[in-house]
């Protein structure tokens, strides 16, 4: 039985329930699970809403993260479909929201997404939880030039905004069109 996932990712109080500690420890699992079935650098992506309690998470995520090896790229704020269309689109290892959709404010979440776009099976989210209770992530700490990386890049999000383009040009030129058409 799941300890911290819930249906949709881990939803919680910020810094009472969701403390930057939990979501450290969440990270560090979650790279080692990631980054072990990969021989190359994990990449990460992590989104998030505009709730304050975002900022707090998204670092604490970040240096779990980072201390692990694994880089990390930052979109900025912005919509959950979005960062699961990247995830897929970049072949990262992973992509994260930080949001509680519909939750109180005070609340806030961590949702993962797969390389395919796709919410993590239950599966992974079970053997995340077995490495946080056993302890193993906390032993695994990159050092020197292993150090993840991570960046800045909302600018990714244009990506998105050209797939609707591509896939809604001819709609969108008879829309304008229609526009022009004078009705009696």
């Amino acid at each position: 039985m799941k300890r911290y996932f819930g249906t949709d990712g881990i939803r919680r109080i910020a810094n009472t329930e969701l403390t930057p500690e939990l979501v450290y420890k969440v990270s560090k699992a979650s790279s080692y699970v990631f980054g072990k079935n990969t021989d190359s650098t994990p990449v990460v992506l992590i989104g998030k809403d505009t709730r304050l309690s975002g900022s707090l998470i998204e670092s604490s995520m970040t240096a779990g993260f980072l201390s692990s090896g694994v880089n990390v790229i930052h979109l900025g704020v912005i919509p959950t479909p979005v960062v699961a269309y990247l995830t897929k689109k970049l072949n990262a290892d992973a992509g994260i929201v930080i949001s509680a959709s519909h939750n109180p404010y005070e609340h806030n979440g961590i949702k993962f997404f797969s390389n395919k776009g796709m919410k993590i099976d239950d599966s992974l989210e079970e053997e995340i939880e077995e490495i946080m209770e056993s302890g193993i992530a906390s032993s695994v700490r990159a050092v020197g030039d292993k150090i993840g990386k991570d960046e800045e890049r909302s600018d990714l999000v244009d990506l998105y905004f050209d797939l609707f383009r591509d896939n809604f040009s001819k709609e969108i030129g008879k829309a304008k069109k229609d526009e022009f058409i004078v009705r009696n």
